[in-house]
């Protein structure tokens, strides 16, 4: 029987399975983006979420438990840090996937994952005066 067993398979045993998804959590936390398949997206975007979840927490068992799942010190300051920060009042949802083609060697669909940038950063910049745009072109 195969009961209780949630997730992907993704063609790998359990043990390399967990072992590519914390590697993989670990360089979306790092570098806030990273490039891969359809199906490793859609399983990296539970476990990152809720790293993003456990850094809003705070706590110190919370820094333990997302310790264990990371492994890198300076990666999970960035996490109880500047992430926890930005996703303070957000309530979820902090990745989006994006996809983004087929890749070369086996036609398998490529996808982006990335945090969503915070609200701050969308607000538009304010249209220059005349003025200001005459003196930038001028420059």
């Amino acid at each position: 029987m195969y009961h209780g067993r949630a997730g992907r398979k993704l063609g790998r045993t359990s043990s390399h399975k967990e072992a590519m998804l914390r590697n993989m959590v670990t360089s979306v936390l790092k570098h806030e983006s990273i490039r891969t398949t359809d199906c490793k997206a859609k399983e990296l975007r539970k476990l990152a979420e809720r790293m993003i979840t456990l850094g809003k927490r705070g706590d110190l068992h919370a820094r333990r438990q997302a310790l264990s799942v990371v492994r890198d010190k300076s990666v999970v300051g960035k996490l109880f840090g500047e992430l926890s920060e930005r996703y303070r009042t957000r309530e979820g949802g902090y990745t989006r996937i994006i996809k983004v083609g087929y890749r070369f060697g086996d036609n398998a669909p490529v996808s982006i994952l990335e945090f969503i940038p915070d609200e701050k950063k969308k607000e538009k910049a304010k249209p220059k005066t005349k003025a200001k745009a005459k003196e930038a072109v001028a420059e």
